[in-house]
């Protein structure tokens, strides 16, 4: 990690930026894709599979045997810990349901809003280097909860031309039906515009690499809703002088271990403290399967000291982490100065990895610092909130003068006379 002590606020912009591909290439390669998917269907998810996942498949969707089968090959303890992180993530995403509320605006104008689920909805689990079933739960039980008709699975097979069992197995707890072998930035193309195997959804959700991302922010110009611009993962951890850096150094890699394109951020106002996060880093980093990828994430990665906590609080809020840590002492008086985060993580016992798997909020979340202008999914994510309103005989007569009013104003003499003969037929 590069280390920069006391940084001006005018170079903050500049040190925070994340990594990032070469957008043109990127969005070329991403185009081609979503317009070779739209043009020959199954048999270019096919042809993609073969090409990007090392596989010839002779059928995309998942069958009841591959499901029953999984049943069989997640051990028991895996089963138990999947169901309790189910029943924490329904509890906290149900309690999220609204009760209809009718308001009088004024005599005889009652005005209300009630939900619909969104009808047809996609979900994208990343499967590649880790499959990631924990957002198979964070995506397919709020979707059951609002009650949306039809959701579609789609996450990339291995190389023997299966899915993760513990994808299958979580998929069929909470009653997903369509689950689809295809990933990358295929996948969401087959979810905008409908193949053989693929029907088409109004939303698409999940996680991904910059490709997936800026697929999904792509197929937003066919008319496709998505939830954010989910890309890489990333967290910012803020430590004070009694933060225990072995701590701060796991959440940091259990960032870092996601990809290479991660990215991880350390704020501190202790010199020392960068130090021994450092010694504590390079010992966990040395046991890690996924060395690599943290390597390189930690690359990318940056400690920033700062000079006292208010610089601090306007670095993290203008950074925009999806998660962030407040591995702090007095962290609920930080918590009022939070502007930006997807999630937040309070105190030294509350590591990331428990919003990610089993505390019961949704680990979908906005990076890149769209958690400035996004929130992470949530039930309203699924749902569609529409208004009713129902004037009464005596309401039209309080309200229709000013109607009028407003309609002549802007010389829209219509909308005017909508209300004239209403009035006059009630005179």
């Amino acid at each position: 990690m590069q280390t920069h002590i006391y940084p001006s606020p005018s170079e903050w912009s500049t040190l925070l930026k994340r990594p990032t591909f070469n957008p043109l290439e990127l969005q070329k390669t991403v185009l081609d894709i979503l317009e070779n998917v739209k043009a020959d269907g199954d048999k270019e998810l096919f042809r993609l599979c073969e090409k990007f996942d090392g596989v010839k498949l002779t059928d995309l969707v998942v069958s009841q045997q591959e499901i029953a089968e999984a049943h069989t090959l997640v051990a028991a303890e895996l089963k138990e810990a999947i169901l309790l992180a189910k029943d924490n993530i329904y509890r906290f995403h149900k309690s999220q349901e609204e009760a209809i509320q009718k308001v009088e605006t004024m005599e005889g104008v009652v005005c209300w809003r009630e939900n619909r689920a969104i009808t047809k909805v996609g979900l994208y689990i990343p499967g590649g280097t880790a499959p990631l079933f924990s957002t198979v739960l964070m995506l397919g039980v709020p979707a059951m909860i609002a009650g949306c008709e039809e959701i579609v699975l789609c996450t990339p097979p291995n190389k023997e031309g299966k899915v993760h069992p513990a994808i299958l197995y979580t998929a069929d707890s909470i009653g997903i039906k369509k689950i689809v072998k295809v990933g990358g930035a295929q996948a969401i193309a087959a979810m905008t515009y409908g193949t053989e195997s693929v029907p088409n959804v109004y939303k698409i959700f999940g996680p991904g690499n910059q490709f997936v991302t800026a697929a999904k922010q792509l197929v937003t110009q066919e008319g496709v809703a998505i939830d954010m611009p989910a890309g890489p993962s990333e967290v910012a951890v803020v430590a004070d002088q009694d933060a225990d850096p072995a701590f701060v150094a796991s959440d940091l890699l259990s960032q870092a271990e996601h990809g290479a394109d991660s990215q991880v951020i350390l704020m501190t106002l202790s010199e020392e403290k960068v130090k021994e996060v450092a010694e504590a880093l390079e010992k966990q980093l040395a046991v890690l399967p996924r060395k690599e990828f943290a390597q390189k994430a930690l690359a990318n990665s940056k400690s920033f000291v700062l000079k006292d906590m208010d610089e601090l609080i306007a670095m993290v809020n203008e950074y925009g982490a999806e998660h962030l840590i407040l591995n702090v002492n007095d962290y609920k008086s930080l918590i009022p100065k939070i502007k930006t985060a997807g999630s937040v993580f309070l105190g030294a016992f509350t590591p990331e990895s428990a919003g990610d798997y089993a505390s019961g909020t949704n680990h979908t979340l906005p990076t890149n610092g769209y958690a400035k202008t996004y929130s992470g999914v949530s039930l309203d994510s699924f749902i569609k909130k529409i208004t009713f309103q129902e004037i009464s005989a005596k309401g039209i007569q309080n309200i229709g003068p000013s109607i009028e009013t407003m309609a002549a104003a802007e010389e829209l003499e219509a909308h005017k006379n909508a209300v004239t003969l209403r009035l006059k037929s009630i005179s």
